[in-house]
């Protein structure tokens, strides 16, 4: 009989350890979203060039835009992902994506607004976050913080992983890694640089590393990041942001 209460306390001890844990990995991702704008996400028109393209989203109580233009043989092309799905201008004319390239360009839309607006979007239904441990990094303590997607919800690439170091005194995060599928898979590290604030937002842009073991667990790269083990393979450099935040 001992032994089966001792059982019982051990189990309801580790179910409220786990349930406070997760409490705090949201917590802390909400704190972090907070500082970088919080409710000025949900109502924002930013603007920004990336590598030769230019961006723009809107957002306005769920109802969201994402676009991309970019200029290819004297032609204009421009793909909006929104709720409505993907949808491709030539010219300003609206044109017919063949079904095997939709989630190429989606997922490439995608893939640049959500970089650029983190933490953004990191309290998502679909987001599954778990405070794993701390660390330091450059002598500040981080926050180590897991982020897996629910299959329905969490777009296409929702089996890729990813961790984010959430800095103790700002609640900035100033570091993030994950492990992605496509391509034959990979990992990358990035170190956040260039801060600045627009209009109410908080933007960074990027130092990219990859590493070639792709067994490295991501809350191993802080350590490997430290001691020179991460090979840099681009900047991830955001240009010409413009931030509108209507009258409400």
């Amino acid at each position: 009989m001992k032994s089966s209460l001792s059982s019982i306390c051990i189990g309801v001890f580790l179910s409220l350890f786990t349930t406070v844990r997760s409490q705090d990995a949201t917590q802390i991702l909400s704190k972090a979203i907070a500082v970088a704008g919080g409710g000025n996400y949900e109502k924002a028109i930013v603007h920004f060039n990336f590598r030769g393209k230019k961006y723009r989203s809107q957002r306005n109580e769920g109802v969201f835009s994402l676009e991309r233009i970019q200029y290819s043989n004297n032609k204009q092309i421009k793909d909006v992902v929104s709720n409505r799905g993907l949808q491709r201008f030539v010219n300003g004319c609206e044109t017919k994506v063949v079904d095997s390239l939709i989630t190429k360009i989606s997922d490439g839309v995608n893939s640049v607004h959500y970089f650029a607006m983190l933490p953004y979007g990191l309290d998502n239904k679909a987001v599954n976050k778990k405070l794993v441990g701390t660390s330091q990094i450059d002598k500040n303590e981080y926050y180590k913080i897991l982020v897996t997607f629910d299959q329905e919800g969490g777009g296409t690439d929702y089996e890729d992983k990813f961790m984010y170091w959430i800095n103790k005194k700002t609640y900035t995060v100033d570091y993030l890694a994950y492990k992605y599928a496509v391509n034959g898979g990979g990992t990358r590290f990035r170190k956040a640089i260039n801060p600045r604030v627009v209009n109410g937002l908080r933007f960074v842009d990027y130092m990219n590393y990859k590493t070639d073991n792709l067994k490295a667990p991501l809350d191993h790269l802080d350590k490997m990041f430290e001691t020179n083990k991460l090979q840099e393979v681009s900047k991830i450099l955001l240009k010409n942001i413009s931030v509108y935040l209507p009258k409400t």
